[in-house]
């Protein structure tokens, strides 16, 4: 199980998630951007870490979450790290 973490970004203290791009259970590519989040400044996308399914999405479109925090978690595939 891998985790998808919010990147530390400069000063930013807290981002919101404001869409999620792939719905739990899709399939996913390491790279690929998996959600948007914003900051009073700009607006990010997260990628996936690894190639799987989305397994778990732990904080929802509209909240706020903070640098090194986990948003959400992908199910691996067998043989790939």
């Amino acid at each position: 199980m891998a985790d998808i973490v919010i990147p530390p970004l400069g000063e930013v203290e807290e981002v919101r998630v404001v869409r999620w791009l792939h719905e739990v259970g899709d399939e996913v590519q390491a790279g690929e951007a998996v959600a948007e989040v914003e900051s009073q400044k700009a607006t990010f996308v997260i990628e996936a870490p690894v190639a799987g399914r989305l397994f778990a999405i732990l904080v929802p479109e509209g909240k706020a979450a903070a640098p090194g925090e986990v948003i959400g978690k992908i199910a691996e595939r067998e043989g790939e790290r």
